[in-house]
Order: structure tokens, then sequence, then C-alpha cells
């Protein structure tokens, strides 16, 4: 956990100073604020690894804290774990409801509390690493809660919405009325695609997979796209031509039945595929059509 940023916050000098120094002592850098509002204001300064906070404080408690933090999306993926003498289960299931990942009564262990620590920050590792991977795709991906508040977005995403005119406002009121028969139980599988009503840009959400959380994966398409031979004309270095025998291919025709498609002999179509590979950089009819997938998939 070396070098990882702690936030703690709690309005107990006693309290600070006993997990300041375990934290130090596990060469952690650690910032301290002593309520609410600071620590929301540290936060977005600095933006720490994971935060430990008190649920009882004076003017903001940790609950409206910890709302507040989640409701940013710049840190709403960061780890909270609450510290509290209140023992009561109706306040560690609101601790949780709030947003926080664990829960840890007074007086603190500074053992447990690191071995704590460890996993969830090794937690926000992973999920961080994910969305990153996610986020660098190129693909436009969107996660819904079962309520259909959006959760998660790839930056294209948020850029096609952008487009579209569509602001967190039409988000919240429009959007969860119209993916609601997505989370309705259904004797049959919902439809894939649904198309987005009351826009001037259109849209499709398309139904990736339901979450073991509850979560809906969806990707967000772009009604003006192009779309078969029409992309891959424009994004690879073919001609149109060339685009229509390519898509063909990549839909698993022979050169028999791409020649009948276009109306063109067979002898045609490979003289089309021998100008293809090398613009391609591939070898074969496999390479290319894979090379073609790819592309197709990903838009």
């Amino acid at each position: 956990m070396t070098n990882e940023i702690v936030l703690v916050v709690d309005d107990s000098p006693d309290a600070l100073s006993l997990i300041n120094d375990a934290l130090e002592q596990a060469g952690m850098d650690v910032l301290v604020a002593l309520e609410g509002r600071q620590a929301l204001t540290i936060s977005k300064r600095i933006r720490p690894d994971i935060i430990l906070l008190d649920a009882i404080m004076p003017n903001m408690d940790g609950f409206e804290t910890c709302r507040l933090l989640k409701d940013d999306p710049e840190m709403a993926s960061i780890p909270v774990i609450f510290m509290t003498g209140l023992t009561d289960t109706a306040d560690v299931v609101k601790g949780l409801e709030a947003g926080g990942v664990d829960y840890l009564t007074k007086p603190i262990n500074p053992a447990e509390l690191l071995a704590r620590m460890r996993v969830h920050l090794n937690n926000a590792r992973q999920a961080a690493s994910a969305q990153t991977a996610l986020d660098s795709s190129g693909q436009y991906l969107l996660t819904l809660s079962r309520a259909g508040e959006v959760i998660w977005g790839t930056p294209q995403a948020y850029a096609l919405l952008a487009k579209a005119g569509i602001d967190r406002r039409w988000l919240e009121q429009h959007l969860p009325r119209q993916v609601e028969s997505w989370f309705a139980p259904q004797d049959e599988d919902p439809a894939p695609v649904l198309k987005l009503s009351g826009l001037e840009y259109p849209l499709e959400l398309k139904r990736l997979a339901l979450q073991d959380n509850g979560e809906l994966l969806l990707r967000l398409i772009d009604g003006q796209r192009l779309q078969g031979a029409e992309l891959l004309c424009a994004k690879l270095a073919v001609t149109e031509r060339e685009s229509e025998v390519l898509h063909w291919i990549a839909n698993g025709k022979t050169n028999r039945e791409v020649a009948e498609i276009l109306q063109m002999s067979p002898r045609t179509v490979n003289k089309h595929l021998e100008q293809i590979f090398p613009k391609l950089g591939v070898e074969n009819r496999t390479a290319a059509a894979g090379v073609a997938l790819r592309l197709l998939a990903r838009e």
C-alpha cells in the first residue's frame, strides 16, 4: 500500500492521531479533514485513493458526505470505509446505502483497519484497470442501474450523447421510462435493441448483458453511423468496390457467392482480394475478414 493517499475524516483529534500514526507507519500518505464539507473540498483538489469517514460529525454527517461524494462522477469510484461508535444494524445499512464499502466500529483496531483497506484498495485498482481498458476500447458503452440511471459510460458514449443533444436532465427524466421494460419480469427475452424516442438525432441502445449486481450493460448506437461496406470504405484504405468484396468475405461468402451478389466474375473478386491484402497488411482472406469483422464489431 506504499504511497497510497488516504483521507481521514473525523472530528475527534484523538481518533485522528491514532489512525494517522498507523497509516504513516504503513507507508501511506495521510490527508486530514475535520468535517464533511472540508472532506469534499480536499477530495476535489487531491483525489485520495480511499477515504476513512466518521459517520457522526457536526454540520454535515458522514452519510451525507458519502452521498455527495458518490454523486460526483470524478469521485464516485473512491472506496469509503465508515468509522463510528454506532453499532445498530440500521446505521450499518445506512452507511452502505450511502455508498460505503465497509463499516468499522470504534475504537478502531489499526491492524484490522489496514487489512480491510488492503482488500478495498485492491478491489478499487482492479475496477479502475477494467474501466480504463473499456474507456480506451473506443466503444460506446453505458451501464444503467435498475432505476434506469446512468452509472458509468465510456468517453465515446458521453460524446455521442452530447452530439445528440442529450444532457443529464434528459437522462434523468426520459431514459428510465424508455428502458423500464428491460428490467421488468418477462416470459421471453426482451428485444435486444431499443430506439430512443423524443430525439431529433437518431440513437439506439443495444442490450449486452444483465450483470449479477442488477446493472445493465448497453451499447449506444449512432443512428447515422456508416455500416457494412460503407464503413469499411471510410475506415480502411480500400476502394468502394474493394470494400463491397471485403464486406461479403467477412460475412463468410465464397468468391463465387460474392461474384453472384456483386454481379462480377469470380476472377474479378480474386483480383480485388489481391489488392486488398497488401492494403490491410495481411496475407490471406481469413486475416482480411478478421480485420473487417473487428472494425464492424467495434462500430
